[in-house]
């Protein structure tokens, strides 16, 4: 492999790289923020069914199964498997900028 087509694989890794934890920055937020409207809002439901005399060993079950907080819950749910995601190509992309610095010591070497 040519060093000067290794040296411009190995800085687009790295750009790569840096925008990744820029986004991974962004998603780590929004995932924050999604299990605060989730956790809120079930907190307010539960209120609520208990205020109207629900037994308490059902209020988890019927607030949790309430249209909205399912929905939060739902989004709650993606934007964490979205970071998750996120963070797995990141560290594919760190393992790239690896393979690709250990072939240019090689070559360096000989």
């Amino acid at each position: 492999m040519e060093l000067q087509k290794l040296n411009s694989m190995m800085l687009e890794a790295s750009k790569r790289i840096d925008k990744a934890t820029r986004e991974i920055y962004k998603m780590a937020e929004k995932k924050a923020e999604t299990e605060e409207k989730y956790r809120i809002a079930l907190a307010q439901e539960k209120l609520v069914l208990k205020s109207q005399g629900m037994a308490i060993s059902l209020i988890e079950d019927v607030a949790r199964g309430k249209e909205e907080i399912a929905r939060l819950k739902l989004e709650r749910d993606k934007a964490e498997d979205m970071f998750k995601a996120a963070i797995e190509s990141l560290r594919a992309l760190q393992a790239q900028l690896s393979g690709l610095q250990s072939i240019s010591r090689y070559q360096s070497d000989i």
